[in-house]
């Protein structure tokens, strides 16, 4: 019998989150089975992934118009559900938690999208979903905004696990870790324990190559004397960004300041990449797995990402080679006038307004199912 290729990835370090929830999920069983058939260590979700559960299903509708009749507004309603289902799959995950010493087994819940350029807000919303979670085992998801990373090194060092979420460049990574580090420092000047904490920075990969690979393709054209070097960079950027953050974070990690908090039994903040199902009908539909397969990283995707890598993904650890062609490749950017920060701060920009939307058709979907 073929070994799960899903499996093998765990044996080679790397951790498998789902990045979908709900209900009948985990009531059915079938999250269980996940967890215990294809080494699922964990689980992401966003308003876009809670307005399809209960937009596009009954699931929840029961339960809204009770909330409804005692006069709970949509907010209230929304947050109900959303930390029910978190608290019931963080649950299925904690005797995974347990066993691997607090290395896995999390789910994630974000704040509201709105507050992602509003430092005190999102601190403050964190702090509220934190405790009404009341679970050790779960990441509160804030955006790598710059108003986003104070918050991120005051929740650290409250001691408040963090997904730090909407990350796309090389920059804002330094940035981010840097918060990480200084939030347990605070923590542990303080006298108090950093052992327990746990955080991942979730690079957004595949979005980078849909905006690149269409300003690579201007130059793809007959007698074009850079149509060789886009030839070649086309669809690899993203990659290639991932190749150069790893690098990033084994510098950072190895470094003799995070050391002294190793010392202490600190965690390293994870990579995690995200956004790994394939945009691109011409590329692989594992394209954002296969690649980029590291030790101490975590890979969140979809559903459907997860059945075609179990039926025909082929593991083994890629992500630290090639490394010097992933640098050749962010070079080439530069010769071909393509500016990566600019591609990743509009990124930054656009994918704000992306959760936003989604939040505010949830709303507009539970005033709706309310009213019925």
């Amino acid at each position: 019998m073929k070994e799960n290729p899903l499996k093998k990835i765990e044996a080679l370090g790397q951790s498998i989150w789902l990045d979908y929830i709900r209900r009948d999920l985990i009531t059915s069983g079938r999250l269980r089975r996940l967890i215990e058939e294809d080494g699922l260590r964990g689980m992401t979700s966003n308003p876009s992934i809670f307005e399809k559960a209960i937009a596009e299903s009954n699931l929840y509708d029961r339960d809204i118009r009770d909330m409804a009749l005692n006069k709970k507004d949509v907010k209230a309603i929304y947050e109900a559900l959303s930390q029910r289902d978190v608290q019931s799959a963080s649950d299925e995950f904690r005797p995974l938690y347990d066993r691997t010493d607090g290395k896995d087994g999390y789910v994630s819940l974000e704040v509201n999208p709105h507050l992602a350029h509003d430092t005190k807000g999102t601190i403050e919303e964190a702090r509220r979903l934190w405790a009404a979670l009341n679970r050790p085992n779960v990441l509160i998801k804030v955006p790598a905004t710059s108003d986003g990373l104070p918050a991120i090194r005051q929740l650290i060092s409250e001691g408040i696990n963090v997904n730090v979420t909407l990350l796309f460049g090389l920059p804002r990574y330094r940035q981010v870790a840097e918060s990480f580090i200084a939030g347990l420092e605070a923590r542990a000047d303080q006298g108090k324990p950093v052992n327990h904490i746990a955080s991942v920075a979730s690079f957004f990969l595949s979005r980078i190559d849909t905006l690149v690979d269409p300003l690579l393709e201007k130059f793809i054209e007959p007698g074009d004397k850079k149509t060789e070097i886009a030839k070649k960079v086309h669809g690899q950027v993203a990659i290639s960004s991932a190749k150069a953050a790893y690098q990033i974070y084994k510098e950072i990690f190895d470094s003799d300041r995070f050391k002294k908090l190793a010392g202490s039994d600190a965690r390293v903040q994870r990579l995690l990449w995200a956004s790994t199902s394939t945009k691109n009908p011409d590329y692989s539909d594992v394209k954002y797995i296969e690649e980029l397969i590291g030790s101490d990283t975590v890979n969140t995707v979809p559903l459907e990402t997860i059945n075609a890598y179990r039926d025909h993904g082929d593991p083994q650890l890629r992500l630290a080679q090639d490394v010097g062609e992933a640098n050749w490749i962010m070079a080439q950017l530069q010769e071909l006038g393509i500016s990566i920060d600019k591609v990743t701060q509009q990124l930054e920009d656009e994918g704000v307004k992306k959760f936003d939307k989604p939040f505010d058709k949830l709303m507009e979907a539970l005033t709706k199912k309310s009213l019925e």
